[in-house]
């Protein structure tokens, strides 16, 4: 064989070997692709949705494409109501969801439902994943948690009649699931717990007389079109306990090299959806104003008639938890616990002068920023 045919021959073989690495490599990196579906009943134009599709695409990018997002937005894979089923069962990798749309099943967490007067969505979002840290609830075992957060404080929207004093709800149907439903009962109004995605149409077609959520529904859900009236209440808030959950299987099958950046990330939009919950109350009310709803703060005197009428629920709450099999001690350290990071994160909010459309006076924007 002369030199030249040596050298071919060589040539090849590097050559060969070279397209069977690449291959070998190639088809390892296309296997190393993981697909997640993620799934929302907000709407497409909601800051939750929003916010939510952006952590899916940062994912994307920060993992060089080895994780691919497919985003569900209003309830287009899965309804709010069987979230936590599909969670489980892996029809959802990644979902969002309330507590109170699977009454029951999670009794621990409902504790931050109470009517405990949460001054802000700042606080009550710092609140709810501190709980969930210093608690870890065994009715989330079956889901991997990625962060919790909550709905804004409470406001009371009607399409009729405005809400100025307690007699005012009596007689009237107000969506509240849960256990805000309950405290809505206690207030003297009849609860319904309508989905949230047909309480628009419900209260134009008079179903129902108006709904128990916050400033921040009047625009993400449009209820500022459908209502006139919106009665500010945080000093009884009962702000809804939200969870972002990712099926087990689908976190454990994360590549090894993905996971600090899929954990890092996490960790980041936790606390975006801590500032997007505060800022959404702002936009809300904005929009309520455009489209003409008049907004009614009770006086300090008729407050502290709410006030009473819904302490009941949160002694009829640890009743209903002890006979669950909990003990009283636990029940109301929970209870305790959940005031206590209230008040700290009322006075770490007010010391890093992040404003709030509602709350003490301390909190509102001309207040904080005056000159």
């Amino acid at each position: 064989m002369n030199l030249k045919k040596i050298l071919a021959a060589a040539l090849l073989t590097v050559l060969w070997v070279s397209l069977l690495e690449f291959g070998f490599i190639f088809g390892k990196a296309d296997a190393q692709i993981v697909k997640l579906r993620v799934a929302t009943y907000f709407p497409p134009p909601s800051s939750q949705a929003k916010l939510l599709e952006e952590f899916g695409r940062e994912l994307e990018m920060r993992t060089k494409g080895q994780i691919k997002v497919d985003f569900f937005p209003g309830g287009s894979l899965v309804s709010p109501v069987a979230t936590f089923d599909s969670l489980v069962s892996g029809v959802v990798d990644i979902g969002y969801s309330h507590v109170y749309y699977t009454p029951g099943k999670m009794p621990v967490t409902e504790a931050v439902g109470l009517p405990l007067a949460y001054p802000s969505s700042y606080v009550s979002n710092q609140v709810i994943n501190d709980f969930y840290q210093q608690f870890k609830p065994k009715e989330f075992d079956a889901i991997k948690i990625l962060w919790m957060s909550t709905s804004p404080p409470t406001a009371i929207a009607t399409s009729k009649k405005p809400i100025r004093k307690l007699e005012d709800l009596k007689g009237l149907t107000i969506r509240a699931p849960g256990m805000a439903g309950v405290v809505l009962k206690a207030l003297g109004a009849t609860p319904a717990p309508t989905p949230m995605p047909e309480v628009y149409d419900a209260i134009s077609k008079g179903v129902i007389d108006g709904e128990a959520s916050n400033f921040e529904t009047l625009r993400t859900f449009r209820f500022a079109e459908v209502v006139k009236y919106s009665t500010a209440a945080w000093q009884i808030s009962h702000p809804f306990p939200f969870y972002l959950g990712m099926n087990k299987d689908s976190y454990r099958k994360l590549p090894a090299e993905i996971k600090p950046i899929f954990d890092t990330l996490v960790g980041e939009y936790k606390e975006q959806y801590v500032l997007m919950w505060n800022a959404v109350d702002f936009a809300g009310k904005e929009y309520g104003v455009e489209k003409g709803v008049e907004f009614i703060e009770l006086s300090k005197d008729e407050m502290a008639r709410w006030k009473a009428a819904v302490e009941p629920v949160i002694e009829s709450y640890v009743k209903n938890m002890v006979s669950k099999g909990y003990s009283e001690t636990e029940v109301r350290g929970w209870v305790k616990f959940l005031r206590d990071r209230i008040d700290f994160w009322t006075k770490k909010q007010i010391a890093l002068r992040i404003p709030s459309p509602s709350g003490p006076l301390e909190m509102k924007p001309e207040v904080l920023f005056k000159k």
